[in-house]
């Protein structure tokens, strides 16, 4: 019997070990730095985030624009609203490169017959702190290499981040703040799967603002894993989800921004969402990476991808999907962008 207690009182810190072990691991600390309203595939992955903030998966810190619309940022604060997070930092960039109208941005601004916002929000542009004030104070007051920032817009605002001086939110210089704050920056830009073939791709987020994609990808100092235009094409949104899974609410920025943009039936390709995925859950096999190397974007716009070297190490990487995988976020997108917002909007 002494025997019997003698091995049950060992046992018992031993279990205690394993619950501890047990705990779910630490929310990411995400930035989502976006020019929303160019595509829809923004707002889908604006609203994935709020689910995944919701599943205590990750944390938004700050929301940072590259479409110099007011709108954008208005967009966005109601979005953020209906999910319950008013207060998250939204930084804006009125010099960051203009592209043709946005088809659903007007939603922040639509009102019910008494005049209040259907999508209420306290967003005014000229008021708003610039992108890279917003970048600068959140990163100063993260943790060292707590940071995984996802870019799925153009490079303006965080070369911008990479020039600026030392000042009153922090000592470092923005380079210095990215090395010591950011453990990742996951980035929608690009293509790579094409890179043996005759196609010869020039992706829209790099195009459109070709001398910021060369500098970034010529002075980043973090980690970058690259999604490219061939993974989201190969990830399309379910049309029946947008028909069918916002139900719960009356009104919704998400859908209502989707029909919009191009309406059901059409399947919208889920290039941005895939650059949040992998922030989130990089070990869940979404995804395959590619080897170690190194990006360089052509004068043309183009995205080059050189492996490194036998025995050397690389900067970059960039994903790689095959048809399971690919069903598998194809569901895992709906689910969580249609999930309704933790308390009633």
């Amino acid at each position: 019997m002494k025997t019997l207690r003698l091995l049950l009182a060992l046992a018992l810190p031993l279990a205690g070990i394993g619950v501890l072990a047990a705990q779910p691991p630490k929310p990411v600390n995400l930035i989502f730095d976006t020019d929303m309203g160019n595509d829809v595939d923004d707002a889908l992955a604006l609203g994935m985030i709020h689910a995944l903030q919701t599943r205590r998966a990750c944390q938004l810190l700050a929301v940072t624009l590259t479409n110099p619309d007011p709108l954008a940022g208005a967009y966005v604060a109601a979005v953020n609203t209906f999910y319950g997070r008013a207060t998250i930092p939204i930084g804006v960039n009125p010099a960051a490169p203009r592209t043709n109208p946005s088809k659903f941005l007007k939603i922040a601004e639509a009102r019910d017959a008494q005049g209040a916002f259907v999508f209420p929000h306290d967003f005014i542009a000229a008021k708003a702190p610039l992108a890279v004030e917003v970048l600068r104070r959140t990163l100063a007051s993260a943790a060292d290499h707590d940071v995984a920032l996802v870019q799925v817009g153009f490079c303006s605002n965080l070369v911008q981040l990479l020039e600026s001086p030392a000042d009153g939110l922090s000592p470092l210089t923005g380079r210095e703040l990215v090395t010591r704050k950011v453990r990742l920056l996951s980035i929608m830009a690009g293509a790579f799967q094409t890179v043996n073939s005759n196609n010869h791709i020039l992706e829209y987020n790099v195009r459109i603002a070709i001398a910021h994609a060369q500098q970034l990808a010529a002075d980043w100092p973090t980690p970058i894993v690259w999604s490219g235009w061939e993974i989201g094409q190969a990830i399309t949104f379910p049309a029946a989800a947008v028909d069918h899974d916002f139900g719960y609410s009356a009104r919704h920025p998400l859908p209502e921004a989707y029909q919009l943009y191009n309406p059901t039936p059409h399947e919208r390709p889920c290039w941005d969402l895939t650059s949040v995925l992998h922030a989130v859950y990089p070990e869940r096999g979404y995804f395959t990476l590619s080897a170690q190397g190194r990006v360089t974007v052509e004068k043309d716009g183009y995205t080059r991808f050189a492996p490194a070297k036998a025995n050397a190490t690389g900067r970059d990487r960039f994903l790689l999907v095959d048809r399971e995988q690919a069903a598998r976020c194809r569901e895992f997108f709906a689910a969580l962008v249609t999930e309704p917002p933790a308390a009633k909007p």
